[in-house]
């Protein structure tokens, strides 16, 4: 295959796995819907609600790894042949692929079914967005960007960023779960609905702790040490007061602060988890914002390209669009 061709396939891949997220998506929606007319305390094992649920499970697991492909195929495009993360568009394809990729991964330890229609929507919303907003034609990678320390400085991150995602949707759904029991004072077993179904808030808080605590010394890895030695070798200096360099930074400290939250008396439970969407704002910020509202960022590699075709119109055809965003 040629790199035009590669092209195409990452293309028709993103397309794809948009689609197959939707059909998840649906499944999911199917599911929990039908479970609104079930008490919580009956469980169904057998019959149509759960077969929708094992549904859900399989289209998420075809979707990304028809995401993957996409991703693959994306670096396999470029000339010469490298990894794909060289702009926006890449960046938030990759971030989206591990928040679904880790989902997977802890599902069963977690036993994250409770989750599965957030996380979904999630990744086909920002997947869709980077299609229609942030797409790039493929092009080199900058002198900035050839260096082995982007495979272990962005990996790490977009790891941690998935990690980080996954545990602020926990900590959305602990505050909504807290109030939901604070409300019937833990009586819920006749109740029906998505929130009734959902994990006690202790559970909920302990899920969403437990992806924090992954995350933050993988994000610890990218942005204090791996960054910093990026940087040097990219512009002579370990720091730059680069505005996404500040960013990361904040976004540090936050989660250090919400760790430390967690285990002091009085700010565990609600105020530790205000803390960590605090952290989940600024980390998102830091990943797509920086790079639309700041003009004096390095980074500027980064930037969302404007006017051009999205892979969806080049699916369809792919003699259009042709350009760089660098």
């Amino acid at each position: 295959m040629n790199d035009a061709q590669w092209e195409t396939l990452s293309n028709q891949a993103v397309a794809a796995a948009g689609v197959v997220y939707f059909l998840a998506l649906l499944a999911h929606l199917v599911e929990w819907t039908a479970l609104r007319k079930v008490p919580v305390r009956q469980q169904p094992r057998t019959g149509v609600i759960p077969m929708f649920g094992r549904l859900g499970l399989l289209l998420t697991i075809l979707a990304t790894a028809v995401h993957f492909v996409a991703l693959l195929a994306r670096g396999m495009a470029a000339d010469p042949n490298r990894v794909p993360w060289g702009n926006m568009y890449e960046f938030t394809m990759a971030g989206s692929f591990f928040v679904a990729l880790l989902y997977l991964l802890a599902y069963r330890r977690f036993a994250l079914h409770w989750m599965a229609p957030l996380v979904v929507g999630f990744v086909l919303t920002v997947l869709m967005m980077a299609v229609v907003w942030l797409y790039s034609p493929v092009a080199p990678l900058t002198e900035a960007l050839e260096s082995p320390w982007l495979v272990i400085h962005v990996v790490s991150a977009v790891i941690a960023t998935g990690a980080f995602t996954l545990g602020g949707i926990g900590s959305i759904l602990y505050l909504v779960k807290a109030r939901r029991e604070a409300a019937t004072s833990g009586d819920d077993d006749l109740a029906t609905g998505y929130v009734a179904r959902l994990p006690s808030s202790t559970t909920l808080e302990r899920v969403s702790y437990r992806m924090h605590a992954f995350a933050f010394p993988v994000w610890t890895f990218a942005v204090l040490i791996t960054g910093p030695i990026w940087a040097h070798q990219a512009w002579s200096s370990y720091w730059n007061w680069d505005p996404k360099e500040v960013w990361a930074f904040i976004t540090w400290v936050v989660y250090a602060a919400y760790l430390h939250a967690r285990t002091t008396a009085g700010w565990r439970g609600r105020n530790a988890s205000i803390v960590a969407l605090v952290g989940l704002a600024t980390l998102w910020f830091n990943f797509v914002g920086i790079n639309f509202f700041s003009t004096t960022s390095q980074h500027s590699y980064a930037e969302g390209a404007s006017a051009v075709v999205s892979p969806l119109e080049r699916a369809v055809d792919p003699q259009l669009g042709s350009g760089s965003s660098f």
